[in-house]
């Protein structure tokens, strides 16, 4: 496993971290427990040492999970988790002082913790970036000893480049993969200037860039990936990274002749992602050990030559730019 630092933290964090938002049980299909816990143990053991999560990732089912495992292992373990989107994806009740402190209560219930190490603010109405008194009210939980350290989670560029201007913001994390390129371009240039780090979400686009499905592949009714392909539910752009998904298996198709011998497309769209400096870390997720390990595998792998990232690229202009690059 590599190490990258988070920004100005003091967590050296695996650059290919867990994403915990499939082990909550809701908007990705069943997953039982004992999978879940196995996918935990499994990252730990390969090395990892971040793990995301939210309040709302089966109404605390994954907070609690995770806590549970950390409580089991003698590893140090960062766990990094979000609030806001408990009273709903739309409004910014849940943004509310008093409410931010009520649900920072309920997660370090959950993880059975007396501080959270990273507290981020779940994907936000644009309009809560205006409001300092928001931010102000982290520096309040930060200064009680209930944070360590806060950031932000985002789904637009724009909304991660506000963010930063709030001097308390440690942390940013966006969708970035190899289907959603615009994050490279100046946001990441200022948040290296910044010196804020960079949690890529979504790095595989919803399992897209697995390249097992097709377009006979199911998913279940509580599967995003059947319910919010048009943003029914919450922002398009967190299910296949808001590429539409016929388009998506195509370039899947593209991006095959693509994998590097001993590699998979998994794996190389893992290794892409931390090709750019800015990028901290990952966080795809797993569902079980295999996926965990397979995951973390792709940390120790060497970096793509030039011939490979100039093709990518130009797969990208060409079939998903024109279609998703400006709206993120």
């Amino acid at each position: 496993m590599q190490y990258r630092q988070l920004g100005q933290t003091p967590f050296n964090v695996s650059t290919v971290s867990f994403g915990s938002w499939a082990i909550g049980n809701d908007c990705w299909g069943p997953v039982d427990e004992a999978s879940a816990r196995a996918a935990l143990n499994a990252a730990v053991d390969a090395g990892v040492n971040f793990f995301d999560t939210a309040d709302v990732y089966g109404d605390g089912v994954s907070e609690r999970l995770i806590g549970q495992v950390c409580k089991e292992r003698s590893e140090e373990i960062v766990v990094a988790t979000k609030v806001g989107r408990r009273l709903g994806t739309t409004t910014d009740e849940g943004y509310r002082r008093e409410t931010l402190i009520e649900h920072v209560e309920r997660c370090l219930k959950n993880l059975g913790v007396a501080a959270l190490d990273l507290l981020q603010l779940h994907c936000p109405p644009p309009h809560i970036y205006y409001r300092p008194s928001v931010f102000e009210t982290l520096d309040e939980l930060q200064q009680s000893g209930k944070i360590r350290y806060y950031g932000v989670s985002v789904e637009k560029v724009e909304e991660g480049l506000k963010a930063m201007e709030y001097p308390g913001v440690r942390s940013v994390q966006i969708i970035y993969n190899l289907f959603r390129q615009r994050p490279a371009e100046l946001f990441f240039r200022q948040a290296e200037r910044r010196g804020v780090g960079i949690v890529a979400r979504i790095p595989l686009a919803s399992g897209l860039l697995t390249g097992k499905y097709t377009r006979a592949s199911k998913f279940a009714d509580n599967d995003h990936r059947s319910f919010n392909r048009e943003g029914a539910a919450f922002d398009r752009g967190e299910t296949f990274a808001g590429v539409p998904y016929e388009l998506g298996l195509d370039a899947v198709e593209a991006l095959k002749a693509l994998v590097p011998a001993g590699m998979t497309l998994t794996q190389v769209a893992l290794r892409w992602a931390l090709m750019d400096p800015a990028v901290s870390c990952v966080i795809p997720g797993a569902k079980n050990a295999e996926q965990a390990r397979a995951n973390a595998a792709a940390a120790d792998l060497p970096a793509l030559d030039a011939a490979t990232m100039d093709a990518v690229h130009a797969l990208y202009d060409e079939r998903i730019k024109p279609h998703m690059h400006d709206y993120w």
